[in-house]
């Protein structure tokens, strides 16, 4: 009996995990719907931004303006930024993106440059804290769903390890969302700004439902360009150097942003995967549990038959 006790209190244990398991399944699903809604909503200031650059581009040549943003000057220490999430039992979320990070600072290692790790997310920090690695500044404590006042916060510090010559480059690190089930971590250069990539071509996703089951469905991003204005009947009441002034660090915030939302979109849907994983192994658990109290509680029964026809051929004799 006391074996059955105990595997009847395994077998609950079980199941109220499953419960907590099912729930975090759930939160995370939702979450990535906010996320979803969040990278939409965002979308129509993104490629206003980005038509703006564009037409700036066509009207003066961002090599001559000037701005230390888009100059190339002697790289002698690299920026490293790295985003990671807050909290763990996400899967390889985390390790996957740290495990980037190292690489690349090995590369940089190994090319005669120094490096110092600007820290997003506090498993960033702690991993990094724990190897005494170059850190210069960190950010943790961010909205899970990342908000454009964080995103402007981050861009000023990056701005100003850049322009004080702290750092020569700064790249960023972080996890690109393929879909619920695949992520990757990328490598994006923050400053100084390429102009040829001034104008963004990637993908949004959505998150739909189809036969009871969530799945992702991306769609191309296009910019769609305006036809050209000759210069001649564009009229700019600014200079364009002080246009360029004030739209590239928005155009830095708009960049950082959507990382932080397709790191946190990847994120939850690395924890949604994980809990499910985590609830699929409980259900299994919890039958193979359930042979098992059946098999010993069929043997228990056994027994005691035995012991009670065992008592009533001896009282017979």
């Amino acid at each position: 009996m006391a074996n059955l006790k105990a595997i009847r209190g395994r077998i609950q244990s079980v199941k109220n995990t499953k419960k907590i398991t099912e729930a975090m399944r759930l939160v995370a699903a939702a979450k990535v719907r906010r996320a979803q809604e969040q990278v939409l909503a965002s979308r129509p200031f993104a490629d206003a931004l980005a038509q703006m650059l564009f037409r700036l581009r066509s009207y003066v040549k961002f090599e001559e303006v000037g701005s230390e943003l888009l100059l190339e000057r002697e790289v002698r220490t690299v920026g490293l930024v790295v985003v990671t999430g807050d909290r763990g039992l996400c899967g390889g979320y985390n390790v996957n993106v740290i495990r980037r990070a190292e690489e690349r600072a090995k590369e940089i290692k190994a090319a005669g440059l120094d490096y110092k790790y600007i820290l997003i997310g506090r498993k960033a920090i702690q991993y990094f804290q724990n190897r005494n690695q170059p850190i210069e500044y960190t950010f943790e404590g961010l909205e899970q769903i990342p908000t454009a006042a964080e995103a402007s916060q981050i861009q000023d510090g990056l701005r100003s390890l850049y322009l004080s010559d702290i750092v020569d480059r700064v790249e960023l690190i972080y996890t690109r969302f393929v879909s619920l089930i695949n992520s990757r971590p990328v490598l994006q250069t923050l400053y100084p700004l390429d102009p040829n990539a001034l104008v963004p071509d990637g993908e949004t996703f959505r998150l739909i439902t189809q036969k009871g089951k969530l799945q992702v469905q991306a769609a191309k991003q296009e910019i769609q360009q305006e036809p050209d204005i000759p210069q001649a009947q564009l009229i700019l009441e600014q200079d364009p150097v002080q246009l360029l002034d004030a739209l590239l660090p928005l155009y830095i915030v708009n960049q950082l942003l959507r990382a932080l939302q397709e790191s946190a979109a990847s994120e939850l849907s690395a924890r949604m995967n994980a809990m499910s994983n985590a609830s699929d192994n409980a259900s299994e658990l919890i039958k193979s549990l359930t042979l098992n109290y059946n098999k010993a509680r069929q043997a228990a029964i056994t027994q005691e038959i035995l012991e009670v026809v065992s008592g009533a051929a001896g009282l017979s004799s």
